[in-house]
């Protein structure tokens, strides 16, 4: 099992792609469309045409993790954009992708805060 951390680096395809295609044909996505390397540890979020799908990608070092959501009601209302390829999320944001909310409207602290010195 992998978990998503606060120190993970998120990346989100901000196209649709075809959820035919497995690790290679990810992998193989996220160099020639997103220009990213897949052996960087990034996670890559995809989603699919109908936006009833997600699709993870991830390398930990020793090989590919790939992570699958259907959702079996509804589609995926909320989706990162931009004039990029990919945006990059929080853990957080995230998670909230995950459950069907959006991230942009997500009212949380940040995540680091600078401490204010005293006189």
């Amino acid at each position: 099992m992998i978990q998503i951390t606060p120190q993970m680096r998120i990346l989100v395809a901000i196209g649709t792609f075809d959820f035919r295609c497995g690790i290679d044909g990810l992998a193989k996505l996220c160099r020639e469309h997103l220009h990213a390397d897949p052996y960087s540890g990034v996670v890559f979020i995809f989603r699919n045409r109908r936006s009833t799908a997600i699709k993870a990608l991830t390398y930990d070092g020793q090989g590919f993790w790939i992570f699958h959501k259907r959702l079996s009601v509804g589609h995926f209302r909320h989706w990162p954009a931009g004039a990029t390829p990919t945006q990059p999320l929080q853990a957080h944001e995230l998670q909230l992708l995950l459950m069907g909310g959006d991230p942009a409207q997500a009212k949380v602290a940040p995540l680091w805060r600078p401490l204010q010195a005293t006189q």
